[in-house]
Formats: C-alpha cells, sequence, structure tokens
C-alpha cells in the first residue's frame, strides 16, 4: 500500500465526520510472553487501515479542517541505544516523510498536546474497550477539561464509537486491498498444494503444519491470519481444532483450514481429503453434497442479493441431500422449517474477509440482511460434521468435511480468488496422487 491508499482513507473519514471532530486512535500494545520476550507485533487493524503505521507506543489524531495539519501522528522519537537492541524506529520526521503526518510529536508528549487539542472538539471519536490503558487516558484528558470549565473550557459534548464507521468503510475493498488479499490468497492455495502432495498416512497433524508454515514463511508470510487447522479422523468435529497432534491414519480424511497473511491482509481457505489419496463411498458421497451446497451458495452472489441468500441456498441443498441418505427423516419442508441440519451444519455460509481473517462489519442493516455490494470479500464455507449417534450408521460417523473460497464480489458476480485450489473428487485425487515430497 503506498501513501495515497492511506491518505485517501483518511480523506473519506474525515468527510464523514463534520466540523468540530476530532479522532484518536491508538496502535496496539506490545504483548509479551513473559518479562522479556516479546509476541511478534502485531498492529491495530483499524489503526494500521488509517495510518500504515508498523510501531507500537504511537497513536494517530485527526482533526478536520485544522489549518496547521489534519493528521497528527504521536510516535517514538529515534534512540540510537534502544534501535542498537530493538531495531529501527520511524522517527518523527520518517512519521511524516514515510507515512503521510502533517505533523508529529513525541508519543510522551501527548498529555501535554492532546487536551488542547480537545478544548476546540465538540465531537470526539474514539474506539473504547479494547485496550484499557488508552480508555484511562481519555478519561484523564476529558476529566481534566471539566476541571477547567469554569475557566470557559468546554470538553466534547459527545463521545462516538468509531465501531461503525470504520467498519462500514472497511467493508468495501479498493484495488489495492483486493490485490493484496488475491497475493494472499495465492499463497494459501500454494501451501495447501504442498500439504495435499506430502499427506500420506504415519505423519502426525503437526507434521502437515509444518509443510504448511514452511511454504508461508518461503513466500514473505510471517505470521498467519490465524493458527493453522490440520484435522484428521473425528477432531474434524471440533471446528477450531488446533491441538494438530494426532497421527494420520489410513482410511480417514484430514480437514486443513489455513490462512496467510501478507501486506496485513488475510486469507482463509479449507480443504478435505483423503489421507492415503482416495475417497471411500461415504466419504465421497457427503464431500459431493458439501461441494454441490457451495455452488448453489455461490449461484446467489451477486450484488442487489442479500448476505442471507448464499446460505439458505446451501442450507436447503444439505437437508435435501442429507434426507436422501436417510441422515435427516421427514418431509423436506418442515425438515427446513425447523433447521433440522443445524444437527450436521452448525453454523453460517462465511464470513466478512480483509484485514482481519474475520473482518468488521455488520451482516444485517437495521434488522434487514445487508445486500452484497462490488468490492466486498467473502468466504463461503458449507460444511457436514457427523457425530456418532445410535440413529446413524456407522459408515457415516466421525465424517467432518469443509470446502471454504475467498470470494469477492464483482459488478456482475463474484470472482473465486482461491479458484487454483483443486476442489472436486477428481482434482483432489489427482492431485494426491503427485507426491513431490
Amino acid at each position: 500500500m503506498d501513501k495515497i491508499e492511506f491518505s485517501n482513507r483518511r480523506k473519506q473519514l474525515m468527510s464523514i465526520l463534520g466540523e468540530q471532530s476530532m479522532v484518536i486512535l491508538p496502535a496496539a500494545p506490545q504483548q509479551y510472553h513473559n518479562k522479556d520476550v516479546p509476541y511478534p507485533y502485531h498492529q491495530d487493524s483499524s489503526f494500521y487501515y488509517l495510518t500504515g503505521f508498523p510501531e507500537s507506543q504511537a497513536l494517530a489524531v485527526l482533526v478536520p479542517e485544522r489549518e496547521q495539519g489534519q493528521y497528527l501522528l504521536f510516535c517514538q522519537e529515534k534512540d540510537q541505544y534502544q534501535e542498537t537492541w530493538h531495531g529501527n524506529r520511524v522517527g518523527l520526521e520518517g512519521a511524516c516523510a514515510i507515512y503521510g503526518a502533517d505533523d508529529a510529536f513525541p508519543i510522551a508528549d501527548i498529555d501535554d498536546i492532546i487536551p488542547g487539542l480537545l478544548e476546540s472538539c465538540r465531537r470526539l471519536y474514539c474506539s473504547m474497550g479494547y485496550y484499557p490503558e488508552f480508555d484511562e487516558q481519555i478519561i484523564e484528558w476529558l476529566n481534566q477539561l471539566k476541571r477547567r470549565v469554569h475557566s470557559g473550557v468546554v470538553a466534547p459534548t459527545e463521545i462516538i464509537a468509531l465501531d461503525y464507521i470504520l467498519p462500514e468503510m472497511r467493508l468495501r475493498k479498493t484495488d489495492a486491498e483486493i490485490t493484496a488479499i488475491r497475493a494472499a490468497a495465492e499463497i494459501t492455495s500454494k501451501a495447501l498444494n504442498r500439504a495435499m502432495q506430502f499427506c500420506r498416512p504415519g505423519l502426525y497433524e503437526y507434521e502437515i503444519e509444518a509443510e504448511i508454515t514452511h511454504e508461508l514463511l518461503r513466500s514473505g508470510c510471517r505470521l498467519s491470519a490465524f493458527p493453522s487447522i490440520v484435522a484428521s479422523g473425528k477432531n474434524a468435529l471440533t471446528l477450531h481444532y488446533t491441538e494438530n497432534n494426532a497421527l494420520l491414519k489410513d482410511g480417514e480424511l484430514v480437514l486443513i483450514d489455513v490462512g496467510a497473511k501478507l501486506e496485513h491482509y488475510a486469507s482463509d481457505v479449507t480443504r478435505t481429503f483423503p489421507i492415503n489419496g482416495h475417497f471411500t463411498k461415504p466419504q465421497q458421497a457427503i464431500y459431493e453434497i458439501v461441494l454441490k451446497a457451495q455452488r448453489a451458495a455461490l449461484s446467489k452472489l451477486y450484488p442487489s442479493n442479500c448476505w442471507d441468500e448464499p446460505f439458505a441456498a446451501a442450507a436447503e441443498v444439505i437437508t435435501k441431500e442429507l434426507k436422501s441418505l436417510g441422515l435427516l427423516v421427514g418431509k423436506l419442508t418442515t425438515l427446513l422449517d425447523e433447521e433440522a441440519y443445524q444437527r450436521f451444519y452448525t453454523y453460517h455460509i462465511g464470513h466478512w474477509l480483509g484485514m482481519d481473517v474475520h473482518d468488521p462489519g455488520n451482516y444485517k442493516v437495521n434488522e434487514t440482511w445487508r445486500k452484497l455490494e462490488p468490492g466486498m470479500v467473502m468466504t463461503i464455507e458449507p460444511g457436514i460434521y457427523i457425530h456418532p449417534a445410535e440413529d446413524i450408521e456407522e459408515k457415516w460417523w466421525d465424517i467432518g468435511i469443509r470446502i471454504e473460497d475467498n470470494i469477492r464480489i464483482t459488478e456482475n458476480g463474484y470472482e473465486i480468488l482461491t479458484a487454483h485450489l483443486p476442489t472436486t473428487v477428481l482434482e483432489i485425487e489427482t492431485c494426491l496422487a503427485k507426491k513431490d515430497f
């Protein structure tokens, strides 16, 4: 992303705010394993969305129509000693030259500068409830102003959460964002292909995870979008399984859910395949139902259609096909009305995708399912998960299958960003036959 992309986002936000408004956004604090060992740093998505700034201990302030500069960035100063230990800092000059701030100040000066900026503000926009230390700072700055009311100082009269405005902006991706998500999806696809060709009975789930991690790292992804799921056999019945320590057994399936993160944008892809390279008849029957459900959902993806319609199409296919196998019993309309599919398919069709793997954005607007629009990016991920039960034949037990792809809504329909991955039974078994490792 270049400076213009971030500048356009800030301008768009400030055009929404109106006069006498102000935005304050904090960078994510550094988190630690223990006293001296930090986790790899990951910037707050909303902060990064508006600034592109990669460091912790920073604060962004937007003041529309301020003559001396509308975008202020508070950050760490250059410090040769600290940088010897912890790496280069952007510094105040870099904040302006590289990241487009109109002015930059030391982060240590926020208590001296921000209360003065708040004096001319009537409407303060911020995100509370995420970082306790930042919440306390906001409260203290407002209390300072209230204590000076007898001097004619007026504190902001409205404090408004950014929790609706920014997610709405982030929901519709620009061309630059689509390019980043597509690149992340391509890397994820490479990792999944590698895992499929490496897979064989007798390995452990974590060995497959290691191949995925290797492919992500060698492609430039230091962080994944979420912990990789490598769930074999009955482990696939746990939707967010992450232990990844079981033995891969002949005759079982393995479900792999993985996502690369590149330039702060995520992908999220799932494939399920036979460990020994060949589906059994029961496995193939369930797999074909999930694939049919995904295709039904995809057929409903186009602008002006509602978010819920792809889900309804997938749920109808799953209900009808499970009924034909005897896994659901009853009249089709009754089964649909009673949502009988939830015994085997317990979640919605997918989620928004972007900087976060579950990107923000409401799925309903005024209690009505949101209409799809060009530029939205989402996952489509139907699945069927069959737990052992007395009323289910044993041949179906412990089959857990999910097929997940990343989708961009276009002017005329959709684009599958992960279309180059094997999906059909034939494609998967052909890929599994290529043992390149």
